[in-house]
């Protein structure tokens, strides 16, 4: 289960516009992360997180999507479950094959 989240997705979104709007003009670019997180009251690597996973889902920047780190997620998850389910199989054979190998007793 997920953390709760700190801030409102909307504070979220708006940080990251206000900060791609100040990249876009070359005398706001300087301290743009800084600036708009002392007026929004978030710290300044928070917004930059924020900013670089944008531009990543954007492929603007390189990197591994949101998209696809949830769906490596659920994948790592479901080799988990049929590795669990694989050896609950295999410890049924092995049982039943030692059934078949004793003696019966009629």
């Amino acid at each position: 289960m997920a953390a709760p989240k700190k801030y409102p997705d909307e504070l979220r979104q708006r940080a990251v516009r206000l900060v791609m709007d100040a990249q876009k003009n070359p005398s706001g670019r300087r301290g743009a992360f800084t600036r708009i997180g002392a007026q929004l009251g978030i710290p300044a690597d928070t917004i930059r997180g924020w900013v670089r996973t944008v531009e990543i889902d954007q492929g603007v920047r390189p990197g591994t999507t949101t998209d696809e780190a949830t769906r490596v997620a659920e994948l790592e998850r479901e080799v988990v479950e049929l590795r669990r389910a694989n050896a609950i199989l295999k410890s049924a054979s092995a049982f039943f094959a030692a059934e078949l190998d004793r003696p019966s007793r009629r």
